[in-house]
């Protein structure tokens, strides 16, 4: 499971049920408000209708006010009782000569939050409310008023229907909401993985910058790491390699030295003393070319770059090569050279990548072979190709091609080269943010592809 998932879910279920539970307090509080509301105006109700039915002088019967008021007005039911409870008037005819039970304690919390008081009750699904009918300090009985709960029900539908959906749309925005967090939280952790694989891969990266402090010190600390891991690996790696290829060159001197003491006829003279100066070329070759090799990997970012017509590079590395070849007698063709294409780049990096596979090329390619440079715009890039007519390479030898050191015997010959030639143009090809490929031709021979990526550093 992605951890952007995780989070979303995470966010989703805690929100789910912080709303339901939120949702059944409030759905069941609009009940409480309505209920509340009709309880306050039946209570004034039944205030205004005790002071009216006050009796002024004893013998009068204040039963008489009440029973002057006109029955059954509407869905309220007005009743009077006397002290005892006992019904004395009943707008609807329904509970007279019942008895009231005083105090009234019904209902409670889930009718009205004011339901534990005496005057106020909900029986039969009706709510009563009464008030005392006095006379000076004495009371005589209580007038009371009455109406079904049932009358609020289609107000409180239409409330919580409304309740709802408007609880309905901020959920959805906040699913969407919580969707973009993670997304936002996660891409930074993205980014880091991106870095940490360029890295792997030998790509030149810099740490993703973010405004979330955490992050941004996790991609200082894995720069730091690769720093440091890097300057330690490399220091040992090119002094392993170093003294390896260095070895036999430099036993092949010492042994040519040590016969040049003794007498020989001139003829094996001049060969041992070619053989020294051969020796000590290739080890000149091999230094050079890890510096320049250690040079590049040791750059991060490609610095000062030029527009350059691909057209152009392809004409500067041919000419460069095409001595080797007519020597070679192996034939050099260029393909698309007149193609409308630029890539942005250091001329100097990118004509070498193109001469070392040029060079690769002929070292595998018989005489009276042929060549191909070509150039072609494919996915918005710009991609350099080198085609021989070769015996191609071993399938074994394939994934390796790259390595530092890794070489195969030219044919006709068992001499290697350095080993060193490929694993430049990698490194260029890297370094210009793009990448360098080497597979084998099914008609035969091999192609060696270095392309540049176009949304970066080309302009077509």
């Amino acid at each position: 499971m992605k951890i952007r998932t995780a989070i979303f879910g995470v966010y989703v279920v805690a929100s789910a049920i912080g709303f339901a539970g939120m949702m059944g307090l409030v759905l069941r509080d609009v009940r409480l408000r309505y209920v509340e509301s009709m309880r306050r105006t039946l209570g004034d109700t039944a205030t205004y209708l005790a002071a009216v039915a006050a009796p002024v002088s004893p013998e009068e019967d204040w039963t008489r006010r009440v029973a002057a008021l006109p029955p059954h007005a509407g869905q309220l039911r007005v009743f009077a009782c006397d002290r005892d409870g006992r019904v004395l008037f009943d707008s609807a005819g329904r509970d007279a000569g019942h008895i009231y039970t005083w105090p009234w304690f019904g209902g409670g919390a889930q009718a009205s939050e004011n339901y534990t008081v005496a005057n106020v009750a909900e029986v039969g699904g009706e709510l009563r409310v009464a008030a005392r009918v006095r006379r000076g300090d004495e009371v005589l009985g209580w007038v009371g008023v009455g109406r079904p709960l049932v009358s609020v029900d289609e107000g409180v539908r239409a409330a919580r229907l409304h309740l709802i959906w408007s609880v309905g749309a901020i959920a959805l925005v906040m699913v969407v909401a919580g969707w973009w967090i993670a997304a936002r939280l996660t891409r930074s952790l993205e980014r880091l993985t991106t870095y940490a694989r360029n890295v792997r891969d030998g790509r030149p990266a810099a740490p993703p910058v973010s405004r979330a402090t955490e992050i941004a010190e996790l991609g200082r600390a894995f720069e730091e790491m690769r720093d440091t891991l890097e300057g330690r690996q490399h220091a040992e790696r090119y002094t392993q390699a170093l003294a390896h290829e260095v070895k036999a060159p430099l036993a092949a001197i010492r042994g040519a030295a040590e016969l040049l003491d003794e007498n020989m006829p001139e003829e094996q003279r001049r060969k041992f003393m070619a053989n020294i100066r051969s020796e000590a070329a290739r080890i000149q070759q091999i230094i050079e070319r890890l510096l320049e090799l250690s040079s590049l990997e040791a750059r991060k970012t490609l610095g000062a770059a030029e527009r350059l017509a691909a057209g152009a590079l392809l004409e500067e590395a041919a000419g460069t090569v095409r001595p080797a070849f007519a020597a070679a007698r192996v034939a050099l063709r260029l393909e698309g050279a007149g193609a409308e294409a630029a890539c942005t780049g250091d001329r100097v990096l990118l004509r070498e990548a193109l001469v070392n596979l040029l060079q690769n090329a002929l070292d595998f390619s018989p005489a009276g072979g042929e060549v191909v440079l070509g150039v072609r715009v494919e996915a918005a890039r710009v991609e350099f190709s080198v085609e021989d007519r070769g015996p191609g390479v071993p399938d074994y030898a394939l994934p390796r091609v790259f390595e530092r050191f890794y070489s195969l015997p030219r044919p006709g010959s068992a001499r290697k080269s350095t080993g060193l030639g490929l694993a430049l143009v990698r490194e260029i090809a890297h370094l210009h943010g793009g990448a360098a490929t080497l597979e084998n031709r099914p008609a035969g021979g091999a192609r060696a592809t270095f392309w540049v990526p176009g949304e970066s550093s080309c302009k077509l």
